[in-house]
């Protein structure tokens, strides 16, 4: 049996013209969002083989929220899993990229040098991001039949570091496209 998973990243949010790291500050889609979502919906309806069975998605509203429009037309409540979470930025929360840069710049330096293993005070790195995805993603996948989504980025970190990855043998990237300003990664697994 095959196994097709939608990785989707949630629609656009409220405040994101400001371009601040948000991580776990639990931020509304913006409208521009949610008709993201929406048309979104309609092309996985389109374009989908076979019916959604299950979709999965973080805590966050923003998340949340995107998950239940998806789900929408196949009349399934997507399951929240708080492992799915963005990186958790820390002290850095809320900040933009020059604010970062100028109140941390030792810290800003180590992790522009080191992405994958910095960790912002009270936050994660990269790594840490990867590991609590892929095993809730893991436990997921020990059902019978999964389509999910969450965010692309934390399950293409475990894709691309060979050094701890337990998914890619088992599974290949499809197809990546963009559509509807929303990122999508399909992928099978065998």
């Amino acid at each position: 049996m095959v196994t097709t998973l939608y990785l989707i990243r949630h629609g656009g949010t409220e405040g994101a013209d400001a371009e601040r790291y948000k991580g776990h500050i639990d931020v509304p889609l913006s409208e521009k969002g949610i008709q993201q979502m929406e048309r979104l919906a309609e092309y996985i309806s389109a374009e989908a083989t076979s019916k959604l069975s299950a979709v999965y998605c973080s805590d966050l509203v923003r998340a949340v929220k995107s998950a239940e429009i998806i789900a929408g037309p196949y009349s399934i409540e997507p399951v929240a899993v708080k492992a799915f979470r963005e990186r958790n930025f820390g002290i850095w929360e809320g900040m933009s990229f020059d604010e970062i840069k100028e109140k941390y710049p030792e810290e800003f330096n180590a992790w522009a040098n080191n992405p994958l293993e910095f960790s912002p005070m009270q936050g994660e790195n990269t790594l840490e991001v990867r590991d609590r995805a892929i095993n809730a993603l893991d436990e997921i996948l020990k059902h019978p039949v999964f389509v999910g989504r969450g965010s692309g980025g934390k399950v293409k970190a475990g894709i691309q570091d060979t050094g701890r990855n337990r998914l890619v043998p088992r599974y290949r990237i499809v197809k990546i496209m963009n559509h509807a300003s929303c990122i999508v990664n399909l992928i099978t697994l065998q």
